[in-house]
């Protein structure tokens, strides 16, 4: 028998602190995995809304929305076999009949939403894998709605594979690498009006309708890739920045039955952009969205995909700019009976859902109020019920809701406060439902239409748990009001063991550009345990959504129009100010960060505010908005040739010389979004004016900054910074 060890009732007091106050470390955030929240990847809806599938270990399982089941596998990686080589699946998709299956394997990243990969078709009732075509990878293969036919595109054309002939038709020829591209986007595109696929069959599968950019007149954008090599090679790819040329498109729609290509007329004004197009549910009508390069005059046009002949059937303008809400497609929705479509618009002051008859007369106006819609999710044909996400109660939040096209039986489906968002089956019976609030790890549950929780998937419960083990503070929201009354959502994050008799320094992170709110009632993942080990260092952290941002109407977020920084950084001041009231706030120890336009604007406060701001971060800013492309700063600022000043006015690099605070400057040199270029302006003048400031860069690393080590090393770096100099 072995001798009981007797463990004295203080010491077991101590032990027991110790195992549920764990200190966190950057290792745990961004190299051991600690804090990671489990997801549910490769979700699917099939076709007939009662099952989904998903993906794991480069397995494809089918299971029941409405209850618990077995899975079905739909493929295993033990059929996934060429050559007797495994083929790993990185995406997939079905054929409408769901008798094929597209996988794509071997992906290579380009930028933010675009990739090359090599595609297989798998065949469910042979069980057999065949490649789609050989030689150099693909982008975008899409089956055409009967199955039997895949398109994509290669080397900047169109091709399509007939899968019961074997036959592959290549649909255009005049593609060529920073030249004209068919089928797929050009940069600015791709990252302003957020899509990459531009080719679309339709409803009858006997033409295609593309995209075709014709970017010869757009001046290259160069820098070295070191990769370790002993010569450095040059990478150039077509960026247009603000006032310069950018492509021309034009849009075309191919005849497979003819082999024809029609051009579609979208008027002769080619200094203008299309960001949508879309097949209506008349396979021979094809929609498009036309915006004027000021970006305050859009037009949806239908047109007759034989003749190419186009009428106009909806127009907005504004004083100000027009925003393209939601993503590919979405913007506007064309009823099954195609009487009727479903747009989205901010003409009374809120973005809200309008229903038009298919000849562009309003019906009526569907939802109402003083707040903003925030995307649509998509209509019931069968219920004539239309679903949405919406800010209605207050900008930090999301609720989903229904409401019927008229406007009446407005519902509001999800019951927990914080961030809901859904993913709809095939008919909207049933969706997949993500909640998070700020201090809650996301759960992932399967939900009726109406909103009833049919079960969980995911609850995070290990993270969790993991997370009872360390001492979390809660991030709490609050707002306060400026000398100039413009009332501010906020949120804060104290120190452990807060003592409110104490002076603390604070800690400002923000985003704070138009497009994009960072005061929100939801798990921020990775960064809210970094703040977490900022607060046990005994930092206050706090984030402001300034003017600008969004979710408070558009008198609210458009007040920023041609004076991007001035409102902004205004607001960032007044936080100063406000926390200097606050008697356990320490106003000589306050500092910024922000990444992209944060790291714009938190240049901006150590330079401009510099009265206010001990130190600032700034990763891969914008330091020169003529620097930055054509799409985005113009919306925001029009041309440099028409609003000089505006440009001007609130670059950093003209406050300089007010710097007193410290300043670290950190970017990649690959950065394909926010050039490096705009770090090398920012040495120079801070140079010219002898100031003094930490800098940093990681090499061939783009916008994200990531990789291997990469995050970890970057921060460590800025945890080390702001303890050494706040």
């Amino acid at each position: 028998m072995k001798k009981a060890i007797i463990i004295p009732m203080a010491m077991l007091l101590v032990l027991t602190a110790t195992a549920q106050n764990k200190t966190i470390t950057n290792e745990d955030i961004w190299k051991n995995g600690t804090f990671t929240s489990k997801a549910i990847y490769g979700l699917s809806s099939m076709k007939d809304g009662l099952h989904y599938t998903t993906l794991k270990n480069d397995t494809i399982f089918c299971y029941e929305y409405a209850k618990v089941s077995k899975p079905e596998i739909i493929i295993s990686k033990n059929n996934l076999m060429d050559d007797g080589k495994p083929v790993a699946i990185d995406g997939y998709q079905f054929s409408e009949d769901e008798t094929k299956i597209l996988i794509s394997t071997a992906t290579e990243h380009i930028y933010r939403r675009s990739t090359r990969e090599s595609y297989y078709i798998y065949n469910r009732k042979t069980q057999q894998l065949t490649l789609l075509t050989s030689g150099e990878k693909q982008q975008y293969a899409h089956f055409s709605h009967d199955g039997n036919k895949v398109a994509f595109v290669r080397g900047n054309n169109i091709f399509i594979k007939d899968l019961i002939s074997n036959k592959e038709t290549q649909v255009t020829s005049d593609g060529l690498q920073n030249k004209i591209i068919n089928g797929a986007t050009d940069w600015v595109h791709e990252e302003e009006f957020a899509f990459s696929v531009a080719y679309f069959w339709s409803k009858d599968d006997k033409k295609i309708a593309y995209y075709k950019f014709d970017e010869s007149k757009v001046k290259e954008f160069s820098f070295n890739e070191f990769n370790n090599q002993l010569y450095p090679s040059e990478y150039k790819f077509k960026y247009p920045k603000a006032g310069e040329d950018y492509s021309i498109v034009t849009i075309h729609v191919y005849d497979l039955v003819s082999g024809s290509d029609k051009l579609m007329d979208i008027g002769k004004e080619t200094n203008q952009y299309i960001p949508r197009i879309k097949w209506t549910a008349d396979a021979n009508v094809l929609s498009i969205l036309r915006m004027n390069r000021h970006q305050n005059q859009l037009d949806l046009m239908l047109t007759n995909a034989s003749t190419g002949e186009s009428k106009t059937v909806y127009s907005e303008s504004s004083d100000t700019y027009l925003d393209i809400h939601g993503g590919q497609g979405d913007y506007v929705d064309f009823t099954a009976d195609n009487k009727n479509f479903i747009i989205q618009s901010e003409k009374d002051g809120f973005n809200h859902l309008y229903l038009f008859d298919i000849s562009g007369k309003l019906v009526n106006q569907i939802t109402k109020g003083n707040w903003d819609v925030v995307s649509y999710s998509g209509f019931d044909e069968k219920n004539k019920m239309i679903y949405y996400i919406a800010s209605e109660t207050t900008a930090t939040e999301r609720d989903i809701y229904c409401i019927k096209t008229d406007g009446t039986g407005k519902k509001k489906i999800s019951s927990s406060k914080g961030f809901n968002t859904p993913e709809f089956s095939s008919g909207m019976k049933y969706y997949l439902g993500h909640y998070s609030n700020a201090n809650t790890p996301e759960l992932i549950t399967i939900n009726s239409a109406e909103g009833k929780q049919i079960r969980i998937l995911e609850d995070n419960a290990t993270l969790a748990k993991k997370m009872e083990e360390y001492s979390i503070t809660k991030k709490e929201f609050f707002t306060f009001k400026t000398t100039e009354n413009i009332e501010l959502n906020a949120w804060m994050i104290k120190p452990q063991n807060f003592d409110a008799t104490k002076k603390y320094p604070v800690f400002l992170v923000f985003y704070g550009g138009p497009g994009s709110n960072m005061v929100n009632n939801s798990f921020d993942g990775r960064g809210y345990f970094w703040h977490q080990l900022l607060s046990e260092k005994g930092y206050i952290i706090m984030c402001v959504d300034n003017r600008g941002t969004m979710y408070r109407g558009a008198a609210f977020k458009k007040s920023t129009y041609k004076q991007l920084g001035k409102l902004e950084v205004a607001d960032q001041i007044e936080t100063a100010k406000y926390l200097g009231t606050l008697p356990y706030v320490d106003k000589t120890r306050i500092g910024t960060f922000g990444w992209s336009f944060g790291g714009y604007l938190s240049s901006l406060c150590i330079t401009k505010g510099a009265d206010y701001f001990k130190a600032a971060i700034a990763v891969a800013p914008v330091t020169n908005w003529r620097y930055y492309d054509n799409i985005y700063t113009e919306r925001y600022m029009q041309l440099p040739q028409e609003n000089a000043s505006g440009y001007d006015d609130n670059s950093p690099i003209n406050y300089v010389k007010n710097l007193k605070g410290k300043y670290l400057l950190i970017h990649g040199s690959g950065d394909d979004n926010v050039h490096f270029q705009n770090t090398m302006e920012m040495i120079s003048a801070l140079v010219k004016e002898n100031k003094q400031f930490d800098l940093f860069v990681y090499p061939d690393k783009n916008h994200g900054i990531s990789g291997g080590n990469t995050r970890l090393h970057l921060y460590t770096k800025m945890t080390d910074f702001i303890l050494n100099n706040l």
